[in-house]
């Protein structure tokens, strides 16, 4: 599918009440033919699901909750259970829990059941991928309060089984990624940290076990969010974090033996918060789009294919915006964005119109308090 130019139309706002969405998913929930949104809702302790209608706009969102003083941070999708349906995994950070919510023919899901992640652990993101080469989806656990990364096998019929917690030290893990750092055919981990300076690589063994730590600077005390990609098109993959201290994004580029060169860095000012990776102009070479949630902006940097990037083209959200996520909504084969923002409850869609600007803002509503779309 081609997608063409860097420039969006003016967006499109859904409510989401007093729910405050602080996480944000975009895939395609019940069948192909439109890419349908997901939010994690901080303030009503629930996901909501807006199904897309491939033309820009989403029906009212169908909630579901994750249970009393569960705070969800942050949403994925997956099918766990192998039975061609989608299915969510959320990360409950006030109860201690990964929920799961295993999706139904007719595009309802079922009441959630959850895992707990130990006392006091507070997940508080995800992510999916295959970590032990069963064909069975697995998940990756940041948990901020214990302090380590945590994995979790999958069983192939929607539940799954512990299998490792690795600490990160005095780091506090925010972002989590899946990915083959080096090339072996087996899934690696990457995480960010608050306090080390550092971003952390975990290399897998194939059968859902990790190596020993990698550390790798960043210059700033508190790396927030994690994207993957090949930035400079060498067959190595590079990251993109974002260094939330020093108002920049961080680009390291990957290097043969698994360690990354030095990061260049690109100021981002407004507090950015979340980023993530894509083609947004056609040109086969990966950008970045990041949100800043006290400028009330989203950034996007265009990529040269060599490592480089434009300096960033900047564009009005609204308050606060929280996290990033993209497909093409009104089925134009142009990338469109999604962003939550939590603290005025709704969801904005920014469709492509490959000239620059936005759409005019439509509103859905969450309900009180999305937290996150995904």
């Amino acid at each position: 599918m081609r997608f063409q130019y860097d420039f969006f139309a003016n967006q499109t706002t859904l409510s989401t009440a007093s729910s405050r969405p602080i996480w944000i998913h975009a895939t395609y929930l019940y069948n192909n033919t439109a890419i349908d949104i997901v939010t994690a809702n901080y303030g009503t302790q629930s996901a909501s699901i807006f199904y897309g209608h491939g033309d820009g706009s989403f029906a009212k969102p169908s909630t579901y909750p994750t249970g009393f003083d569960s705070f969800p941070l942050a949403v994925v999708s997956g099918d766990f259970n192998n039975d061609n349906q989608m299915d969510l995994a959320i990360a409950n950070y006030g109860t201690n829990t990964v929920g799961i919510l295993l999706g139904n023919s007719n595009g309802t899901f079922s009441k959630q059941s959850t895992l707990s992640t130990g006392p006091n652990s507070h997940p508080y993101s995800l992510a999916v991928g295959y970590l032990n080469d069963d064909t069975v989806l697995d998940i990756a656990v940041t948990n901020h309060g214990d302090q380590n990364v945590e994995v979790l096998l999958g069983n192939g019929d929607g539940t799954f089984r512990k299998q490792m917690t690795y600490s990160l030290g005095a780091a506090s893990p925010y972002s989590v990624g899946i990915s083959n750092f080096n090339r072996d055919n087996r899934m690696d981990l990457i995480a960010t940290s608050n306090g080390t300076n550092n971003i952390i690589v975990l290399l897998g063994y194939g059968n859902g076990s990790f190596g020993n730590l990698i550390l790798y600077a960043t210059g700033s005390y508190s790396t927030i969010s994690v994207a993957i990609g090949n930035f400079n098109r060498d067959s190595r993959l590079d990251a993109a974090v974002i260094n939330s201290d020093t108002e920049s994004i961080g680009i390291l580029l990957g290097l043969d033996d698994v360690t990354f060169e030095n990061q260049t860095k690109y100021p981002i000012l407004g507090s950015p918060i979340c980023v993530a990776v894509g083609d947004f102009n056609s040109d086969t070479r990966l950008d970045v789009v990041v949100t800043n949630t006290n400028g009330n902006t989203l950034s996007v940097l265009l990529g040269y294919g060599n490592g480089s990037f434009s300096n960033q083209m900047v564009y009005t959200t609204g308050s606060y915006p929280q996290s990033v996520a993209f497909g093409d909504f009104n089925s134009d084969t142009r990338l469109d964005f999604v962003v939550s923002k939590m603290f005025n409850n709704t969801v904005s869609v920014l469709l492509g119109y490959g000239n620059g600007s936005f759409a005019n803002q439509m509103a859905y509503t969450t309900g009180s308090s999305p937290q996150s779309v995904a």
